[in-house]
Formats: structure tokens, sequence, C-alpha cells
């Protein structure tokens, strides 16, 4: 009878080894697709932090002539998402999270942080793209396309909704080619509408299909409803990069190629300026880019970022294929005319301004380069008609950032007479509260 017993203990152990040898492990049942998603981009993605001098803008108008306007503003945080274009430090988010900001930090899941600088911003189709310092090359999202989304399909979005960091929700593409109207300035239109969570602070982040892709950049949700959030789509943002980034190059590098790249696959120029220095160096429409010096261009955005790392004076050395045959071009690029800002400043609207000085940055608590300060307002100009005053601080021509004057003249050299732009600027006022304001000014 014992020795039943013993053998009995003996065969129970052995079949439960068996069954622990045999069992799978139960987190690779529960990877779903969504996890697979998660864990793939989750390195990709970024919070940000905005710290702005001011809460709300005064649009003036002319009804303000006869009324003084005294918005009340306070420092403020605000946060919002991102996500990795290039592995160079390139972010992308939206325009309304940067736009009032003066000092930017993003931060990625593992605990790393840095400060960002903004490249470009365009208000109009609410994107930005954002400056890092990586100490290690950066691991940018997988970018699919929006043409041929399904209703009904998979989403998921990562982001800092309300300030809870690398939140991931999910559900599915509610409809195509929504329009919203933000303000009477500010109407999106083609979005994607999905019913994954989407909270303020998800702007700007990442919406993905199960593949692990960027299909759209979210971007909006409506406060009445439930369930309702908008996104960009990822096709938008492709057609934008080339026109957003050959702009930072001309405006910060001071050079301008003159031709145009798409393709995220095979990049290839689509578009040559007869006057323009690719022109001259013999580039053609159609030509294939392989390399630009010494760094592979495998997506329209390579060539973009790596125009960004030169600067005018610079020798480049392009690898091309032209109807399969390889082809190599070198040039020279050759420095823009620099537009003289105080000038045209003067003749245009009728300010009278001058670089910001590390005392008038103090004071207005900012980083000299923030602006460029006014010192006069002629009689009778633009500038008086808006009650533009000597003091204030010019923040922002359009969609751009004035951090100098030399960039004030590259955006105002085009501006011609009875032409608008839409001008925004903070004012000190004695009890050291800021004011900021913005109108549409028209050049004389």
């Amino acid at each position: 009878m014992r020795r039943s017993k013993v053998w009995l203990a003996v065969a129970l152990v052995s079949v439960a080894s068996v069954g622990q040898a045999e069992q799978p492990d139960s987190r690779e049942l529960r990877r779903t697709p969504i996890v697979r998603v998660v864990e793939d981009v989750r390195d990709s993605i970024v919070n940000i932090s905005a710290t702005g001098l001011v809460q709300m803008y005064r649009r003036m108008d002319l009804f303000d002539l006869f009324f003084e306007a005294r918005p009340r503003q306070r420092p403020v945080t605000s946060v919002g998402s991102g996500f990795v274009m290039h592995e160079a430090g390139y972010i992308v988010t939206n325009a309304h999270v940067v736009e009032r900001a003066v000092e930017l930090q993003v931060a990625f899941a593992d605990g790393r942080e840095y400060e960002a600088t903004p490249v470009v911003v365009s208000d109009r189709y609410d994107l930005a793209i954002l400056r890092i310092s990586p100490d290690t090359p950066l691991k940018p999202i997988p970018m699919g396309r929006s043409d041929d989304l399904m209703i009904g399909e998979t989403t998921v979005a990562i982001g800092n909704p309300l300030g809870y960091a690398n939140t991931v929700t999910s559900g599915i593409i509610s409809a195509l080619h929504r329009k919203i109207e933000h303000s009477p300035e500010r109407i999106y239109d083609d979005l994607i509408q999905t019913d994954a969570g989407i909270n303020p602070g998800n702007s700007g982040g990442p919406l993905m299909n199960l593949a692990g892709e960027l299909i759209g950049i979210t971007t909006a949700i409506r406060s009445d409803a439930q369930n309702i959030g908008f996104a960009i789509p990822v096709n938008r943002l492709r057609e934008l990069l080339p026109d957003m980034l050959d702009y930072a190059i001309a405006e910060k590098r001071r050079f301008d190629l003159g031709l145009r790249v798409e393709g995220m696959e095979k990049p290839a120029v689509v578009a040559v300026d007869p006057e323009g220095l690719a022109s001259q160096a013999g580039i053609r429409v159609g030509d294939e880019l392989v390399r630009l010096n010494d760094a592979p261009v495998s997506r329209e955005v390579d060539f973009y970022i790596s125009l960004l790392g030169h600067t005018a004076g610079d020798q480049v050395t392009l690898d091309l294929r032209r109807n399969g045959k390889p082809k190599k071009i070198r040039l020279t690029l050759t420095e823009l005319p620099e537009p003289d800002g105080v000038a045209l400043a003067l003749t245009r609207f009728g300010m009278r301004v001058e670089e910001l000085s590390a005392a008038a940055a103090r004071r207005y608590g900012v980083t000299p380069g923030s602006g460029v300060l006014v010192v006069g307002v002629d009689r009778h100009s633009p500038s008086s008609y808006v009650r533009l005053q000597p003091g204030d601080l010019i923040v922002r021509i359009g969609n751009h950032p004035v951090s100098s004057l030399d960039l004030l003249g590259q955006l105002l050299q085009d501006v011609e007479p009875d032409d608008p732009a839409d001008l925004r600027w903070w004012r000190l006022n004695p009890n050291g509260d800021i004011y900021a304001y913005e109108a549409r000014i028209y050049a004389r």
C-alpha cells in the first residue's frame, strides 16, 4: 500500500512537469495587434510641454480704435503630443500646441528630455516641425498612407491627454473627409474622424493603423460630444513637408536650390525652377535622388533634412539616377540676397524696428531672438491703424516666428502694396502684465 502511494505521487509530479513545459507563454497569447503597435512605436512618441507668456490672444479690429482692450494675461503651461519624423531630431506636432510658447520641452517614454525649437509653424494647416538635439539617432515613426483608409478599421492613438503621458487609446475610423470650423480664420477640411479616445493634450500625436503606420495627426475634438475626434490625414503632411522644409531652408540657411522633391520610397525631382541653382547645375524633372554628400536619400524628407545641415557657400554632391543610369552633380550653395528688414518694415507698414536687446528680452522674460522690437510708428500708417506702439514686441508674421531683422526682411520681401499680413505682437505694461494682440495689416 505504501509503494502505491509513492508511485502515484511520482506520476502526479511527472504530469505536472509535462503540463508546465507545454503551457504557452500567456503574454504571447495576450499580445494583440494593438499591443504590437504600441511596442513598435513607443520610442517614436513624445510628450510636449509648452510654456507661454500668454493665455489667449486679443484680436484687434476697427472697433478697438475707440475702445481700449485690456485682456489680462498670465504665464501658462500647456501639454501636447508629437512624434519623431526623422532620426536627426525632427518632431511633428500641431501648430496650436507651440504657437504661444516661449519654451518647449520634449519628453520620451524612457525619460529622456530635450529642449525644442520650432523649425517652421503653419497655422493654416495646424502643423509644426520642431528640432531637438538627441544624444543618439531617434526612431522615426513609419509613415503610412491615408488614401486607402476604410471606415470601420481599427485605429490606435498615443499621446499626452490631460498630462497623462504615453496614454494609449483605440477605436475605429468613424468617417472620412470631415470639415470643422475652429474659428473664422481656421477651417480644417478632409479630416479623419475617429472614436478613439482623444482629449486635450493628444493634439499633435499620431493616429495609427494596425500595421503601426502613421495615418493621421490628431488635431481636434468636439467638446460638446463624446467619442468624436479628428486627425489630419498623413497624405496632407506628405504634401506639405517639402514646402515647409524648403521655406525653413531659405529663411534659416539663406540658399534655395530651386527644385522640389517628392516620394516616400523613391524620392525624385518633380519641379525645377528654370532660373534656379538646380537648373543651372543640370538637374532635371524625373531625376531620382540617391545620396546627398555621404547621406543616403531614401525618403523625400531625407533630402530636405540634409539640406538643413548646410549653409550658403557649402559645396554639395548629389548622386542621381537618370533613366536608370547614375549621375553625379556637384554645386556650390549660393547665398540669397539679404533683404533689409528695417527698410521694408518702414516702407510697407510704417513701423520702425530694431533687434531685441538683452535688456528688453529680460523685461519680457524671453531670450534674445524671440522677436523684434518696435521703436516708432509713423502717423497714419498701417501700423498706427492697428494701434501698434513703441515697445511692442513683434513675434510672428503669418505662420512664421520673427527672430531677427534679417528674418523679418525675408518675410516682407515679397509683400506688395495692399497685400495683407497677419501680425502678432506682445505688449508689456508698466504693471508687468503682458498683453498679446494680433491683427491683419495691409501693406502700403
